[in-house]
């Protein structure tokens, strides 16, 4: 009687999960040859990156200047076969009107967007190169570049950024924010691949740090552990939902430093030399050159 009991309590709970109502804006319809970003082939697009922009940090330990030409075209050759599906499968979960008929093409545009993002590797090697830098010069503990580029959660989570980023700029959809959230899975940091940011950029410590989507970062800024570059919460439109798109997080200027655990809410501008010490709130703007704390405004 009991095991009836508990097989009918089963057989309700699927009807329940199975009525259209229950799934309607949960659901996903496969298509045929149709798959969803992954998040394990996307971890092994960013090791290829890895192993491509830091060569001998990551990727083959032997790898020589005699052997660096050999082994970076296999492993640009790889990221583009995978980087190319993944950005298929996410163009094909954006288009819900895509039809099987439409594949091939959606595939050429996953190639091209594929091709379009290696080709801005070097570029982005040079920009994490200062972001190193960066690191380094603003930290006493650390022993050597080295150590920051095998080591460090701040630089681990920009480089995942700095990927994201150019993905997002190329309007890839899906992919870039899975590639941000592996980062603040891993690190505690999260940034958003919308957010621009300049060269030599640093992150101390980091755990806890949010980078909104609209957020705005000049050069040779250095933030620490739970700082929040956060959005604030704009009105409904007319027909009462969420406005999206425009610009609600702060702008720090060149050479800006922000200590830990302080909020910076809405689109207030930072300006250059500016320091924001720590567990303090900020809504409105600083000037140039101030520094602030607990309120207080000193120069």
């Amino acid at each position: 009687m009991g095991l009836q009991k508990h097989s009918k309590v089963l057989n309700e709970t699927v009807e329940k999960l199975s009525d259209e109502c229950s799934y309607k804006q949960l659901f996903h319809a496969y298509r045929d040859e149709e798959a969803l970003p992954s998040g394990e082939v996307l971890e092994e697009i960013i090791d290829l990156c890895r192993a491509i922009l830091f060569p001998g940090y990551y990727g083959n330990a032997r790898i020589s200047t005699q052997t660096i030409r050999f082994h970076t075209g296999v492993n640009i050759e790889k990221l583009h076969e995978l980087l190319s599906r993944q950005i298929y499968a996410g163009l094909c979960l954006a288009d819900t009107s895509c039809t099987s008929c439409a594949e091939e093409l959606i595939f050429s545009q996953a190639k091209k967007l594929s091709e379009a993002f290696i080709s801005t590797l070097p570029e982005m090697r040079c920009l994490l190169a200062t972001d190193a830098e960066a690191a380094y010069n603003g930290d006493p503990a650390a022993q050597n570049i080295n150590e920051v580029i095998f080591c460090y959660p701040g630089f681990r989570a920009i480089g995942n950024y700095r990927i994201a980023h150019q993905l997002y700029k190329l309007g890839v959809p899906f992919i870039p924010r899975m590639i941000t959230e592996m980062a603040h899975s891993e690190t505690g940091i999260d940034i958003h691949p919308g957010a621009q940011i300049g060269h030599y950029f640093s992150i101390d410590h980091g755990t806890g740090t949010v980078i909104g989507e609209t957020s705005v970062i000049g050069n040779n800024v250095r933030i620490f552990q739970g700082v929040s570059l956060a959005g604030e919460k704009l009105p409904p439109d007319e027909n009462g939902n969420a406005i999206r798109g425009v610009p609600r997080h702060p702008i720090l200027e060149d050479n800006v430093t922000v200590y830990s655990n302080a909020t910076l809410l809405g689109k207030i501008r930072v300006g250059k030399g500016a320091t924001i010490c720590g567990n303090v709130w900020i809504t409105g703007d600083v000037p140039p050159g101030a520094v602030i704390t607990q309120n207080k405004v000193t120069k």
